[in-house]
């Protein structure tokens, strides 16, 4: 089998592609329709899901060059769902810089998350390969599945019965999904037996549930700086994490009624709020909580790709990544 791409090559390559395509997506017309897909991919971020489905199908000795067009329909369409996301969320800042819907406006920021949809599969079908039928259908079933997640989320805002297992479910779908789908679509675009294929989709879910785990910690606990969106967001939203369901599954009957205040409450300070909720769950040792609850969810993906029959130095790489983005402060 060849030799692998570094985690950084692959970077470089999709980043290079994807700016290449962002400046001329740019210079379309009608501007006030692209030039918001523009400012979005230059935005900047990790990259994490598209190179993920190239160090899948590396991998299996796959040839990374004739998956790239599947790995930007993947980063397009995820950013598609952070334009869409801001608005339904209100939130003002992505990456430290405004979100689209704040630079621009609602209406643009809905149409060119619109346009972002359809130009995901724009990219993925210039991808020449024996399994593009296969990975189409697993594209649109993960696409649909961030929908339904998405509108779970919205769903338990209103809802007070919601439960640890049900807010779970929210962000297999949510998140994890489109992790695991880019981890799978890589394998197929690499060749690889059925079951590991499957054994990668079980990685990226199991990594997916543990990456949100942490975000809903970081969101409350990280340095706002670093975490390039404001802290306490889910806080002062009501957003039934699991940092919140577990507090109100193990609060005293006192701290229930003060979380119950607070999350009751329509006229407060955001910043005292936050302090006041963020005591509660340090009562509750919930920073602890919720972490070995992400830790459980990132060995069980350690897991999965341990149980792929190939060479330990071709998994190093992917499990670098998993190191990397759980190590993460932003």
């Amino acid at each position: 089998m060849k030799a692998m791409y570094s985690i950084q090559e692959l970077q470089e390559l999709l980043v290079e592609q994807l700016q290449q395509e962002a400046t001329q997506i740019g210079q379309t017309h009608p501007v006030n329709l692209y030039q918001p897909i523009e400012y979005t991919l230059h935005m900047g971020g990790k990259r994490l899901r598209p190179v993920m489905l190239l160090m899948a199908c590396d991998l299996f000795g796959g040839d990374v060059n004739k998956a790239l067009q599947a790995a930007l329909a993947v980063e397009v369409f995820h950013n598609f769902t952070l334009l869409h996301d801001d608005i339904m969320d209100k939130a003002e800042i992505r990456r430290n810089q405004p979100a689209v819907h704040k630079k621009y406006n609602e209406n643009v920021a809905i149409l060119s998350g619109d346009a972002m949809s359809i130009m995901a599969y724009q990219y993925l079908l210039k991808t020449a390969h024996p399994a593009i039928q296969q990975v189409a259908q697993l594209f649109s079933r993960t696409a649909m599945e961030v929908c339904e997640g998405q509108q779970y989320d919205m769903d338990f805002e209103s809802q007070s019965n919601v439960s640890i297992d049900n807010y779970l479910e929210m962000i297999r779908l949510k998140t994890a999904v489109l992790i695991a789908g880019a981890m799978k679509m890589g394998a197929l675009l690499g060749e690889a037996p059925k079951a590991d294929a499957e054994r990668l989709y079980r990685f990226g879910i199991n990594l997916g549930l543990a990456f949100q785990l942490q975000d809903d910690l970081l969101d409350v606990f990280a340095d706002q700086a670093k975490f390039g969106k404001k802290i306490g967001g889910d806080i002062l939203s009501n957003k039934k994490t699991f940092l919140l369901l577990k507090a109100l599954e193990l609060a005293s009957p006192t701290q229930r009624a003060e979380l119950e205040h607070w999350i009751n409450k329509t006229d407060f300070a955001p910043e005292e709020k936050v302090a006041a909720v963020k005591k509660i769950y340090g009562e509750l040792n919930l920073q602890e909580i919720s972490s070995q609850k992400s830790d459980d969810y990132y060995q069980a993906a350690l897991g999965e790709l341990q149980a792929i029959e190939l060479e330990n130095d071709r998994k190093q790489p992917l499990i670098l990544l998993a190191k990397t983005i759980m190590k993460r402060e932003h």
